[in-house]
């Protein structure tokens, strides 16, 4: 089992969410809110204004969002779901607990405790990214205005 930190279309109420509750995928369990002890650019951006976390520490915002124990086949899902590694790479991220979910198979994530997971970031990105808006948490629907487009709907 492994923890992932899902800060975008994967968090409860946005558009792939499903992905993590499939269990054809693997097991999923919500464990925690949670945002990074660093900052993070966190961009909107390309044509299907897809949420990118830009592997920038120290720029950007702490980024809101939501940690997960997966099983190791929702790990290969999300690794092929995020196509590692040519869009994302998978790799450590530090995290302060907002709100834990309680006991998870007798692990306890205590609000204001510091814990490690893994996170999907990019280091490929277009040059103007880091310089253009970036948000502390994404939601699909916010006032952005920037419509995602699930990736069964891209042309």
């Amino acid at each position: 089992m492994a923890y992932v930190f899902v800060y975008g279309t994967l968090k409860k109420g946005q558009p792939n969410y499903h992905y993590m509750m499939d269990s054809n995928n693997g097991k999923a369990e919500f464990v925690a809110t949670a945002f990074t002890t660093h900052k993070y650019p966190l961009v909107i951006a390309s044509k299907y204004n897809v949420p990118y976390l830009l592997n920038l520490p120290g720029q950007g915002h702490r980024i809101h969002g939501e940690i997960y124990k997966v099983d190791n086949r929702m790990l290969d899902f999300l690794d092929d779901f995020e196509s590692v590694p040519a869009r994302y790479q998978r790799t450590v991220v530090e995290l302060e607990v907002k709100e834990s979910a309680g006991k998870t198979d007798g692990d306890k994530m205590m609000p204001g405790s510091i814990t490690e997971v893994f996170v999907y970031s990019t280091t490929t990105y277009q040059p103007d990214w880091p310089s253009g808006p970036t948000f502390d948490s994404y939601d699909a629907y916010g006032d952005h205005g920037l419509i995602y487009v699930c990736k069964e709907d891209r042309d």
